[in-house]
């Protein structure tokens, strides 16, 4: 009755209402609405990032990458093609936890042991570009100089330091190779290949056979070396191929080759027979040939490998350098390779001194010996370089070279040589040639 005597009175209180009530429902709209902050910061969420969605991936190793330049314990990141349009090849970038020395130590050892011919090569005791050409394979190897690097001497493809590959080595191994000379020349290899497998099947090991072998080109060996070679031939240790003489072909002659290069398995086969035939009635003092059921050390050698038995030998004694004696770039043994003359010393002297090697120096070397050329042998050969001149007119080194001033240690090895050095055993005048084998019956 009251708003019916006020009309103007509820008109005005109506809307006042209805202005209150509209103002909290927009607030209350307001408050349950989602925060616009946080919507946005969602969206930020769930859009992939950059950097966690790009897994790292190396590329796969190119088919035509040369096998014997790959560092066993690096791992390829990159692959680019090459900015030279008539070159055929790749630029490779690899990383390894090993430091720059260890790294440039095996591929310097790879170019000398596989006879590279070096182009170039940065200053003694420095890291920096290697160039090196073989046949038509040329490679150039780029080693960081350290904290000094020049950018302008950097791969532009070197990925920028993060921190999953700081502590890691990069070094660029580029490659190029010329197709018209390697169609040629890969069919010589074959060639090749399938006669020294034709010539493997038909030689027969004799380590374990007494029986002398006779040799037809004897006259050909320089006087002061004939004698090793008659002394050892006679104990059966110069295992050789034969070959069909010239003036029967139904007569078969064996020829010694004395002025051949003796390769690194060849060589290994001579010395494990040397020192068993030397001495036979000492077994505490032979080498155990390995057996067929024995694990591989090197990856270039399987069990079917002829002289596998005399590798694997030596190998597991300790004599050469492998990965059972913690050699990480000993992963290739690399049979068919020129012998080297610090190799032939490194492999014989530990049978001579029977105990560790000693510790040796440049400067304890040039001393001894007086080489001019001593900062040239491989560290690990001068040890053996250093006791080889304790054993004194019974050195190695003076029944291979006589006196001289020059070692050249990398030197391809011949035949004769190697033999002149198998031809005595032991060291301090304690020990047993050959001929004194032959004589005495082997009594030690």
């Amino acid at each position: 009755m009251l708003f019916d005597q006020n009309p103007a009175r509820f008109a005005i209180l109506a809307t006042c209402l209805l202005s209150l009530l509209t103002s909290c429902s927009k607030e209350l709209e307001r408050s349950l609405a989602p925060d616009a902050n946080l919507t946005q910061n969602q969206d930020i969420l769930d859009k992939p990032s950059p950097k966690n969605s790009q897994t790292p991936k190396s590329d796969q190793i190119p088919k035509d990458f040369p096998a014997e330049m790959r560092y066993p314990r690096a791992r390829l990141e990159t692959v680019e093609p090459l900015s030279e349009s008539e070159a055929e090849g790749k630029l490779t970038i690899w990383s390894s936890s090993d430091p720059s020395n260890v790294i440039l130590n095996f591929y310097q050892s790879a170019f000398e042991s596989n006879n590279w011919q070096i182009i170039s090569e940065p200053k003694e005791g420095k890291q920096g570009t290697f160039v090196a050409r073989k046949q038509e394979l040329e490679v150039t190897l780029s080693l960081p100089s350290g904290k000094d690097t020049n950018p302008e001497e950097t791969s532009s493809s070197t990925k920028p330091e993060t921190e999953t590959n700081r502590s890691l080595t990069e070094f660029d191994l580029k490659y190029t190779r010329n197709t018209e000379q390697e169609t040629a020349q890969q069919s010589s290899l074959e060639k090749d290949k399938s006669q020294e497998e034709s010539d493997s099947e038909k030689e027969e090991p004799k380590e374990s056979s007494t029986e002398s072998q006779d040799f037809s080109d004897l006259d050909e060996v320089p006087e002061e070396l004939r004698q090793y070679i008659e002394d050892l031939a006679a104990l059966g240790v110069l295992t050789v191929s034969a070959s069909n003489s010239e003036d029967n072909s139904d007569t078969k002659t064996t020829k010694f080759e004395p002025n051949k290069t003796i390769n690194r398995g060849e060589y290994a086969r001579w010395l494990v027979a040397a020192n068993n035939k030397i001495h036979t009635n000492s077994p505490g003092k032979q080498i155990r040939l390995a057996p067929q059921t024995a694990k591989p050390a090197f990856q270039d050698v399987p069990k079917t490998h002829p002289d596998f038995p005399s590798i694997q030998a030596l190998a597991e004694a300790g004599l050469i350098p492998s990965p059972l004696s913690n050699d990480a770039t000993a992963v290739a043994f690399r049979p068919d390779a020129p012998l080297t003359r610090e190799n032939l010393i490194l492999w014989k002297v530990p049978l001579d001194i029977r105990q560790v090697l000693p510790k040796a120096s440049v400067e304890a070397v040039e001393q001894t010996w007086g080489f001019q050329d001593t900062a040239k042998i491989d560290p690990k050969a001068l040890r053996a370089v250093l006791a080889d001149f304790q054993n004194g007119d019974s050195a190695n080194i003076r029944r291979l070279l006589g006196y001289t001033t020059l070692f050249q240690p990398k030197k391809p090895v011949t035949r004769a040589e190697a033999a002149a050095v198998l031809w005595y055993l032991g060291s301090q005048g304690e020990g047993i040639s050959a001929q004194e084998a032959i004589d005495t019956g082997s009594r030690e």
